[in-house]
């Protein structure tokens, strides 16, 4: 029968989040509820707190989370109650155009939910990213719930559904970065520092880290950040060519997500090099850039959603990079907190004071 769970939910543009009884209704066919063990605090969840990604509140928060299947509905075979599980917010459907050409990493109809869970008056709510695990329970698509380890704790098992898996692979799969490669990453927040740390993994010889917030940049060093540039006190630009041989870098991560960091970034790229953006825009943002220079440099841009990762292979592979000491998960967990702490991480997240604040339920 329905369970009433405690949940973050967001009622309007602006407001501060609320803690709510919410209905999270029996699985369906091809769902599955989860006991949400730990989430992450994502700028996305913020940006949907700001009206950032669309208006349809009320919101039910949360989407980088690991926890136990607890039921699943009819139809499916391959997750069991017990299941140690991330959750996802890309599950491909094997039926779109994408997949069908074989790039299952830009589904166009990615599985969710089709039930609503509901606020305790029957409002339906709209759940970050398909998921909304600021909650004890949820209700996902099965093909959201990926089976890893669990051996990894929750902390830090979760933040692979989204922030982790998002940054590493816009390093190592979208730009491809391979040994003796020259890096720069424009923003060392929580994705930032999974492509550094990416970039480490895969043998580049020159990591370059921007920001403009000295915490920051001694994180990054922590991931594997050869160098670090202090963005305020200089042009970066001319930073990383002097860093890597006057030439720029054979790979650029743009981790922020703004016209003004992503036109630096674009200049601090070697010919033919790789320009990946990863740090997500709003809508109203524009960037202007000499033709001259989008012809002459030659390489590619790129825009990297969520690492351009399948799930089902490439959260198991880090949980067990996790395991052998190779991907310091941990490091990226500034602080656990209580579901009532979400707003205060907010603002902690707003003043660069964390790298990810992880509510442990």
């Amino acid at each position: 029968m329905p369970q009433q769970v405690r949940a973050v939910v967001a009622r309007a543009v602006g407001e501060p989040v609320t803690i709510e009884a919410v209905n999270v209704p029996d699985p369906g066919p091809g769902e599955a509820v989860v006991a949400v063990k730990a989430c992450g605090v994502c700028h996305t969840d913020l940006h949907y707190r700001e009206g950032g990604i669309n208006d349809g509140f009320p919101f039910l928060l949360g989407h980088e989370a690991a926890g136990f299947v607890e039921s699943v509905g009819e139809g499916v075979s391959d997750l069991s109650p017990g299941d140690y599980v991330v959750l996802a917010w890309r599950a491909p459907c094997g039926r779109c155009r994408s997949c069908r050409r074989g790039r299952p990493w830009y589904c166009f109809d990615s599985a969710n939910a089709s039930q609503p869970m509901t606020l305790a008056d029957g409002t339906p709510l709209s759940p970050a990213l398909g998921i909304g695990a600021f909650a004890d329970k949820t209700l996902v698509a099965a093909a959201q719930a990926v089976k890893v380890d669990p051996r990894a704790r929750p902390e830090a098992a979760g933040l692979v559904g989204c922030g982790i898996m998002a940054g590493f692979g816009a390093a190592a799969i979208t730009g491809g970065v391979g040994r003796g490669d020259t890096v720069a990453v424009f923003g060392c927040g929580g994705v930032g520092d999974a492509a550094i740390a990416a970039a480490s993994l895969a043998g580049a010889r020159t990591i370059v880290a921007v920001d403009v917030d000295g915490r920051k940049l001694e994180w990054a060093r922590r991931f594997g950040a050869t160098h670090v540039v202090d963005a305020s006190a200089g042009d970066p630009v001319e930073a990383v060519r002097g860093l890597t041989g006057g030439f720029g870098a054979d790979v650029v991560i743009e981790a922020v997500g703004r016209p003004d960091t992503y036109r630096q970034a674009f200049l601090a790229r070697d010919h033919a090099g790789t320009l990946v953006q990863v740090g997500v825009p709003t809508p109203e943002m524009t960037v202007e850039l000499p033709l001259v220079e989008l012809f002459g440099r030659g390489g590619a841009l790129k825009a990297s959603w969520y690492g351009d990762c399948l799930p089902t292979r490439d959260f198991p592979a880090l949980i067990e990079l996790y395991l052998a000491g190779r991907l310091d998960l941990d490091g990226f967990v500034s602080e656990t907190i209580g579901l009532d702490g979400v707003e205060e991480a907010f603002a902690r997240m707003r003043r660069g004071e964390v790298l990810r604040s992880v509510v442990v339920l």
